[in-house]
């Protein structure tokens, strides 16, 4: 992938929605919402100042971002003030 982000922006996969629920039962598609949460794959210069970096899981807004389709993936933009925390 040769994706570089501009600027405050982030390039985020998100994390896998779990499809089933403790006792068992099996969540259809189109009862899943996505999930608010994922994995940093690149980094802009100004995010990199914020703290943020690769590799890192953050929580974000539900109607945040932008996404695009790159290498067959589906994935998210935001920009650093868009993200509300880093998972540890």
């Amino acid at each position: 992938m040769a994706f570089k982000p501009l600027a405050n922006r982030v390039l985020v996969e998100r994390e896998e929605e779990v499809t089933t629920t403790a006792s068992g039962i099996i969540i259809p598609d189109n009862a899943k919402e996505k999930p608010l949460q994922g994995k940093v794959l690149a980094v802009g210069p100004d995010a990199i100042d914020e703290g943020i970096s690769e590799g890192d899981t953050v929580v974000f807004g539900k109607y945040t971002g932008t996404e695009i389709n790159l290498d067959g993936k589906e994935l998210l933009i935001l920009n650093s003030d868009e993200i509300l925390g880093i998972i540890s």
